[in-house]
């Protein structure tokens, strides 16, 4: 059973990854490709399937897959930064603000759909970084994006989500 669930998690977490290093991010909707925006793709594309679950069972596996799928992720990140170069106390400092930020979009997330359009695109120009000459107040493609992925995780069954059946195409 301990097998399966850790397969469930990297399988959904392999697809969070895909969906966050969309070359549209990066190409048509001006994000700046760096390390810090691609946690906070990640961050966002999680969070609205942690709501989506949220809301449709309380139970206790849910609680259980969102701890473990939290841990799963935030492992996967510390296991890049070592990869990466940065040291046990580098490592320690930035994890705290990571935790920090990722409860941030969360609770933003959960208010996502009754932003209005202004609102949408502030909240996603606080967590992502765009490119100097395409910064600009307007970004209504990453927030369209959004719009369109957070109907897409409402509309999954809770079981496609735990399996890390994510077939979201944007386009």
């Amino acid at each position: 059973m301990f097998k399966q669930i850790k397969s469930q998690e990297n399988k959904l977490y392999n697809k969070i990854l895909f969906l966050s290093r969309n070359k549209s991010f990066y190409t048509k909707l001006g994000l700046i490709d760096t390390f810090q925006n691609r946690i906070n793709l990640i961050f966002l594309h999680i969070s609205f399937l942690f709501i989506k679950l949220k809301q449709k069972d309380k139970s206790q596996f849910y609680k259980e897959f969102f701890q473990k799928m939290f841990d799963f992720i935030f492992n996967k990140i510390e296991l890049n930064m070592r990869e990466i170069g940065y040291g046990d106390m580098a490592i320690n400092k930035n994890m705290k603000f990571l935790v920090k930020i990722f409860y941030n979009i969360l609770l933003n997330c959960e208010n996502y759909k009754k932003k209005n359009l202004k609102n949408k695109n502030l909240f996603l120009l606080k967590y992502l970084t765009r490119n100097v000459d395409k910064k600009s107040t307007n970004n209504i493609g990453l927030v369209e994006y959004f719009d369109k992925y957070q109907a897409f995780c409402f509309d999954l069954r809770s079981d496609s989500v735990l399996k890390g059946d994510l077939n979201f195409n944007y386009e």
